[in-house]
């Protein structure tokens, strides 16, 4: 099992057969052969009974490259089609070539499947929709033939005429560009390529090898034996064939060592340009040389194992050395020197995951890829072990071949002490690079410190040496010897076993004069025989065992530290001592002792060096603490979880003093004063006092973090008796502080506040004073209460604060609150009052100029928006549930986006008129040229079930995903959506990256399909429809069409779309009629809206902006659309006249009328009941509301008929039913109508709009006019009734 990018094939043969077969393909074939390159032809190689489906597949696969023969009837050949989408996944996957022949065939016709090719794809269309069978399948089938054809074709290859020259002439330079392209030898990966073909791709998505822009370096970093060569030759292998100059050069470090640096440019342009005897006199002269040949070729560079900036700049030195679209990959374990090279794209070689360690371990312990049953649990060993370095697994395996059992226990446990000498010398190579201090400093962590906080390990180190090590740290990070994550100090498991081998070596047989202890057993016999020595420096005790495991309780005479003299770091974690030590050495500069076993320290410890004393849990009262005031150097003091503690004592005198903390301290009751005078202190802490009452006043210049959260006992705030500016951000949690004193202006450099939970807060007037408050967050305060203003403080109200992010979130504000508050931040940028209990925001919110966002998500209560900012962006009203029908169209006004820099979301389920492009489901699509155009997109989501969504638009270009990502961090729904909601993206809300260029064709039109990618994916979203408008003047109508340039309709096509664009604008005419009507209507008004026709439900672009539809698909989609178009005019003339009818009831509806006329239309209506057709009710409600100057009769059922012409047979049992009014023996159109006085109507009689909201509603399917019959028969018996 090797990846040396060996294949079956070197060609690919894909072609149509009733073409080329016996002819230019035959040719071709043999012309291949007879070079030697091995070429796959259907029907040649395959053997018979196999499925030619998977074996065709699997001989792609299994293909250096394929040849595509696009012939005239190529297209026509659905397998062909099928065919040439595998070959391109497979291009996209892995890299291969393609070499397309365009054989008697225009270029443009493929790219843009025009000429024989848009026929043939139309006729795979027609055959589609005709079947109906699997209708979406075969669609998406359909597009991914279109853009397998956009992509092949862009792809340079050769064009032949026929009569333009001789075929053989033609085929012959073909294979010998192919026999170019293939004379290359792979490269050897490894024997068991496990885990490989991710990080190949990921490393592949870096270089953007598919691009022909630009010079792009990428770095592959990690520490030793974790892969890095191995990625790059797999890399090399998978791309090498897109490039016309190709150069690996191996081992950098040890052959510029060796050689010099002039030996690696003499190799670099060896290998590149093809010449062996190259010498170069001086690397000045060698650069020159190389820039000169190489910088207008297209190159493949390879640099394995650099270790020095020198080298780097002697052989790459810059992307201008080499031509457009080499790449070059660089392998080191020192991340800083690709920073110092200017290398932006690196890649840090991940560590194999458990599955890929056993497979990888298996192949070399058992030459498989499956483990031995019986040798299940000591591989998991062997796995844990290695810590997923491939070179341990593959050392390990090796090793333990053919070995039994307990011959691997043996050497696993032998290991584990003292690590094998080929890993160790291999991962020892970062350690010697290291400067003297270094290697003293990552032996410290490897020893003693993995898993602190990156900040404790540097305190730590500072006070143990004296010097701050944060460069040193630094060093280590970059040459992969230590990590930083989530804040903390960790390394590899075998780096950490390297670095306490070297430790042991100093002394290997004497305990006690290792420079460092960590491991218990050890720590605990120096202790227990008082074995120590002068050359100890560090004790790290941290028990991996249980409090009651014996082994954690440490027997001794408390006499071991005396012989310790020069001990400078003393850490004891989870331990119990039989007694507490008589003596500490005075040399002690780190003290950090966990439940000290003592009320005090030693009476002869008088370190005048002591930097850190931390005893959290310890037995201290105040009156113990007196004794830590002698320490004068101390700068960090901790006293966490102390029980005992009932006040902090006088501590003046620790002026050095720079993290103090008490946190937990349950009894803790008083703080003396000093505490807040102690200029270096730049910690506080006193988390979680929850007996504390109040705090001292404070003066710390120097404080930067003030810790006063669950002190659920204090209610003020402490007073700021000066200046306080470099206090940055303030948090206070679940503390119910009632009030804040004017002095907290003094916090003149504080930039955020956030209180969570802090019951009913009073905000500061003085709060506005602060010049640089950037940020208030207030989540979930019982209540906000507007402060009082004394005579002193009336003239701060009337200034204006800094802040540009307000979050006032679940404080239960009300309407009282907003006009002071937007009058104090009206310079606010980011405004977020979701799920507060307000029901409008007042008219003065229009003065907020730098409003940009605007969140009101859950604000269930909300009604009323009485203004908008002028320049809000954002804005999002998500289960706005009562937001008011005028507040939606106001939001939603054409003008309010028009410049393509808004992101909106707010309740609603259709998307606005003003978008040109509208399409039913996820996805639309487009055509532009030139310049991609500025827009605004829309979608309508939900419900969605879901907490938080993170959504992006999906921008697909010639076939191309591109990375398309959201520009602003708020780009989520951060509310359960319970209803649907519409989603509105400007343009400047959408990053392309750098590659938008790429996919584009230049001077041609591109396609591009849209849609929104949701993370992560609910089940249960809806994306109900989605909506394009173009910005103009910045892009122009002329370059952007929403229908194929390259596929022109038919001459029929065209009738058909005169006829639906006559039938369209009489269409809008009638509802433009029926709108009319809406200021009439004092109720329900807010449910008329223009409906587009049936007719753009269906596949159909429509415009409302103009007077037709803009696109169809077939001739058969023009008949239904012209059919259904037809219908839902006859449709909207009946809801015109039953809104005419509902408008007349509710102007006429106070007039009242005699008793006596009542009871006879009473009785008139009982004997309409015998003829319960829809005509005589709707004749019986036209005549109660008929006005007493005499309505002429509107003879509705007799213009049905004439509505539905057209139809064609579409719903004709549904029209019939309408039509059947006019046969009906009471007809009200033979009667004579005569003028009447207006019935009395009694208050549940009336006509209020939830009985008309089914007409108002009018869906399009005719089905619902069954429903209004049903409805009317309702109505009818219930006036019976009251009657």
């Amino acid at each position: 099992m090797t990846v040396s990018a060996s294949f079956s094939y070197d060609v690919f043969l894909s072609f149509r057969g009733s073409d080329t077969r016996y002819g230019f393909t035959g040719n071709l074939y043999n012309a291949l052969s007879d070079r030697g390159i091995h070429t796959f032809i259907d029907e040649e190689e395959l053997q018979r009974g196999d499925e030619i489906r998977p074996a065709l597949v699997e001989a792609i696969k299994q293909s250096r490259m394929a040849i595509l023969v696009f012939s005239k009837n190529y297209a026509s050949s659905s397998f062909c089609l099928d065919e040439l989408v595998k070959i391109m996944e497979c291009v996209k996957a892995k890299g291969r070539l393609i070499f397309p022949i365009f054989y008697d065939v225009d270029p443009c016709h493929v790219r843009h499947q025009s000429g024989s090719y848009g026929e043939a794809l139309a006729m795979h269309e027609e055959r589609f929709t005709s079947s109906k069978e699997n209708l979406k399948e075969n669609m998406e089938r359909l597009q991914k033939w279109k853009m397998a054809l956009n992509q092949a074709a862009d792809v340079s290859g050769k064009h032949y005429k026929l009569g333009n020259e001789y075929e053989h002439e033609f085929i012959g330079k073909i294979v010998k560009e192919i026999s170019n392209k293939i004379n290359r030898t792979p490269l050897h990966v490894a024997d068991y390529p496990v885990g490989l073909e991710s990080r190949v791709q990921t490393v592949k998505s870096l270089l953007e090898f598919e691009s022909d822009t630009g010079v792009h370096i990428v770095g592959i970093y990690g520490i030793g034996g974790m892969g890095k060569t191995t990625l790059a030759r797999a890399v090399y292998n998978s791309i090498a064939d897109q490039f016309k100059g190709l150069c690996f050069l191996d081992d950098v470090r040890e052959n510029a060592t060796k050689h010099g640096l002039i030996h690696l440019q003499e190799m670099l342009l060896s290998e590149i340009v093809g010449e062996k005897d190259i010498k170069i006199g001086s690397v000045s002269k060698g650069i020159s040389i190389i820039k000169h040949r190489l910088q207008r070729k297209k190159i493949l560079l390879i640099l394995d194992d650099v270790d020095k900036l020198e080298q780097l700049r002697a052989t790459v030195g810059g992307p201008n050395w080499f031509g457009s679209g080499s790449r070059v990959i660089v392998t080191t374990r020192d991340k800083h020197l690709l920073a110092s090279h200017g290398v932006d794209r690196k890649y840090e070689v991940e560590d194999l995951n458990e599955e890929e360690s056993l497979e990888l371990l298996c192949w070399n312990a058992f030459k498989d890829d499956k483990v031995d049953p019986c040798y299940k649990d000591i591989s998991s060993q062997a796995v844990a072990y290695a810590s997923g370095l491939p070179l341990a697994l593959e050392v390990v395996g090796s090793l333990l071949f053919g070995k039994g059992i307990k011959e691997w226990e043996s050497a696993l446990e032998q290991y584990k002490k003292i690590p094998n000498k080929r890993i160790q010398d291999i991962l020892k190579v970062s350690y010697n690079a290291l400067e003297e201090d270094q290697q003293k400093i990552f032996l410290d962590i490897a020893c003693c410190l993995k898993g602190y906080e990156l900040a404790e390990v540097e305190d730590i180190l500072c006070a143990h040496y004296g010097v701050c090590m944060k460069y040193g740290i630094g060093v280590l990070v970059d040459k992969s010897l230590i990590k930083i994550k989530n804040g903390r100090v960790t390394l590899h498991e075998l780096i950490e076993v390297m670095g306490k081998e070297i430790d042991r070596q100093e002394s290997p047989k004497e305990l006690g004069k290792h420079r460092r202890l960590w491991f218990h057993k050890d720590i605990i016999q120096v202790l227990a025989e008082n074995t120590g020595t002068s050359e100890i420096e560090i004790i790290s005790l941290d028990f991996p065992l249980f409090e009651e495991d014996e082994e954690a309780y440490v027997e001794w005479d408390g006499e071991a530290f005396k012989k310790m003299e020069n001990l400078k770091t003393l850490i004891i974690r989870n331990s119990h001592f039989s007694k507490g030590p008589t003596h500490l050495p005075n040399s002690l500069r780190v003290l950090e002792w966990w439940t000290y076993p003592l009320q005090d320290l030693p009476t002869d410890f008088h370190s005048n060096k002591l930097a850190i004393c931390k005893l959290p849990r310890s037995c201290f009262t105040s009156l113990e603490l007196s004794g830590i005031s002698k320490f004068m150097n101390l700068t960090v003091l901790n006293f966490d979880g102390t029980e005992c503690l009932t006040q902090i004592p006088d501590i003046s005198s620790l002026q050095n003093l720079v993290k103090l903390t008490f946190e937990c301290c349950e009894n803790l009751v008083a703080i003396h004063d000093s505490v807040g005078f102690l200029d270096k202190l730049k910690i506080l802490s006193a988390f979680g006092c929850g007996k504390l009452m109040s705090f001292p006043p404070i003066k710390l210049i120097s404080l930067e973090q003030l810790d006063l959260s669950s002190c659920s006992s204090l209610e003020s705030f402490p007073e700021i008796l000066g200046k306080m500016e470099n206090i940055t951000q303030l948090e206070l949690k679940y503390t119910p502080l009632k009030e804040f004193p004017f002095s907290f202006r003094n916090l003149a450099r504080l930039r955020d506040l956030v209180l969570v939970d802090c019951g009913n807060v009073q905000l500061p007037i003085s709060i506005v004073m602060l010049p640089e408050l950037a940020q208030i967050f207030a989540l979930g305060c019982k209540g906000l209460l507007l402060p009082k203003q004394d005579k002193d403080e009336e003239e701060v109200s009337s200034m204006s604060s800094n802040v540009n992010c307000l979050c006032l979130s679940g404080c239960n504000l009300s309407d009282e609150y907003f006009p002071m508050v937007l009058a104090w931040f009206s310079n606010v940028k980011e405004l977020e009052l979701s799920c507060n209990n307000f029901t409008f925001l007042p008219e003065c919110i229009k003065e907020c100029h730098s409003l940009i966002l605007l969140n009101l998500d859950n604000c269930e209560h909300l009604q009323e928006i009485r203004g908008i900012p002028p320049n809000l962006e954002y804005f999002s009203a998500g289960n706005c549930k009562s937001l008011s029908f005028c507040c939606t169209a106001m939001l939603l006004n054409q003008e309010l986006h028009e410049t393509g820099n808004t992101m909106f979301c707010l309740p609603g389920t259709r998307s606005p008129e003003w978008f040109e492009q509208q399409s039913i489901g996820p996805s639309l699509s487009f055509w532009f040229r030139n310049k991609f155009p500025v827009m605004d997109l829309c979608f309508v989501i939900g419900p969605m079930g879901k907490d938080s969504i993170l959504f992006r638009p999906i921008m697909t270009i010639n076939g191309n995903t591109m990375e398309t990502q959201l520009t602003e961090k708020r780009c989520c729904l951060d509310f359960r959506a319970l209803d649907y909601h519409i989603l509105i993206i400007g343009t400047k809300y959408m990053k392309f990256g750098e590659c938008l260029d790429k996919p584009l064709t230049k001077n041609e039109w591109n396609h591009v399909v849209v849609s929104i990618g949701i993370e992560p994916t609910p089940k249960d979203v809806i994306v109900k429809q989605t909506g394009l408008h173009v910005i103009k003047p910045e892009s122009s109508m002329d370059d952007v069409q929403f229908t194929n340039p390259y596929k022109q309709p038919s001459f029929k096509e065209k009738q058909r779309l005169v006829d639906i664009v006559d039938c369209h604008r009489q269409f809008m005419q009638q509802q433009t009629t029926l709108v009319s009507l809406k200021p009439h209507v004092r109720q329900g008004g807010e449910s008329f809206s223009l409906l587009p026709p049936q007719a753009c439900k269906n596949n159909m672009n429509w415009d409302s902006n103009s007077t037709g539809i803009t696109s169809t698909s077939s001739v058969q989609g023009y008949e239904i659309a012209l059919q259904n178009l037809r219908l839902d005019m006859g449709v909207l003339q009946f809801v015109q006249q039953r809104k005419r009818l509902a408008i007349l009831g509710l102007s006429q509806q106070r007039r009242m009328a005699s008793l006596d006329l009542q009871q006879r239309r009473g009785r008139e209506m009982v004997s309409l009941l015998s003829s319960p057709s829809l005509e005589l009710m709707v004749s019986w409600q036209r005549r109660c509301i008929t006005s007493v100057q005499g309505l002429q009769e509107q003879h509705l059922p007799s213009t049905i008929k004439q509505n539905f012409e057209g139809c064609n047979g579409i719903y004709e049992a549904k029209v019939s039913e309408m039509v059947e009014c006019n046969s009906n023996d009471g007809n009200d159109n033979d009667r004579t109508s005569s003028p009447v006085e207006q019935l009395p109507m009694a208050k549940e009689d009336r006509v209020p709009s939830k009985k008309y909201q089914h007409v108002s509603n009018m869906a399009w399917d005719p089905m619902e006019l069954e429903y209004l019959v049903h409805i009317q028969k309702i109505n009818l018996s219930q006036t019976t009734q009251t009657l």
